[in-house]
């Protein structure tokens, strides 16, 4: 194990492939970082500090210090506690493009599970073992594309940024996305805009553009990340037919 690895690595590290240990009544680190997930997907990122953390379980701040040794430690471990790679990710594809829609997919549902995560502070590259363990599956289905191994990688990090840019776009912007209010936008919009002003955009607000179509069911009247996912794996594979070319 590399000694410069920060602790809270050291030990997520150490600890991959061994059993769970078997939960104790008391205080451990399992029980620390699970009341952590816990109050940011109820409450947000503000409701996780040390101290708001020892106060719901029943402990002192210090106590907590015997386990993590900062509140970024705990962000890290919370994030690799609920970054679990499902086990479909492991099932063969019929290619490559069908094996990403299923890793964005994935990811899509994990952010939407637990929208903190996008708004974790970026301290450097994916290190835990979850996070790599994603990194491995999505360039595993690119394995048999032909491309140099650079861009393999360049296009699993355009792929990721997009979805968690769409997933912190979705946390935010909230119920704002839902039937009701997209429709009062584009009623705003069609009163705002004059078509001598703005001729492009009276064009794209009279054909609909900026409202959901009368049929789509209300479950799916909200932001989502697959037109942007189409076109991006369009652009891959023109990357794949020149470089196979």
């Amino acid at each position: 194990m590399n000694a410069d690895l920060p602790p809270g690595l050291r030990g997520l590290w150490s600890r991959l492939d061994q059993p769970e240990p078997a939960r104790k009544a008391g205080l451990s680190l399992s029980r620390i970082v699970q009341a952590a997930v816990d109050a940011a997907d109820t409450e947000g990122l503000d409701a996780v500090s040390m101290a708001k953390i020892a106060d719901r379980l029943g402990y002192t701040p210090m106590s907590l210090y015997r386990y993590v040794n900062s509140k970024n430690e705990l962000l890290l471990m919370m994030l690799d506690a609920v970054a679990a790679v499902p086990a479909d990710l492991d099932e063969p594809c019929a290619d490559w493009r069908t094996g990403l829609e299923r890793w964005c997919e994935a990811q899509w549902r994990m952010l939407r599970a637990h929208a903190w995560i996008v708004h974790l502070p970026i301290t450097g590259p994916p290190i835990t073992p979850n996070q790599l363990t994603w990194s491995e599956r999505a360039l595993a289905a690119l394995r048999d594309t032909g491309l140099t191994e650079a861009d393999k990688a360049g296009v699993v990090l355009l792929i990721a940024t997009y979805i968690h840019a769409t997933a912190r776009l979705a946390a935010e912007v909230g119920q704002a996305a839902g039937g009701e209010s997209i429709a009062a936008y584009s009623t705003l919009l069609g009163e705002l805009v004059d078509g001598r002003r703005f001729p492009a955009l009276r064009t794209a607000i009279d054909a609909g553009a900026y409202a959901y179509p009368g049929d789509t069911p209300p479950a799916e009247r909200r932001l989502d990340y697959r037109f942007g996912l189409d076109r991006i794996l369009d652009g891959v594979q023109a990357l794949i037919d020149a470089s196979t070319a």
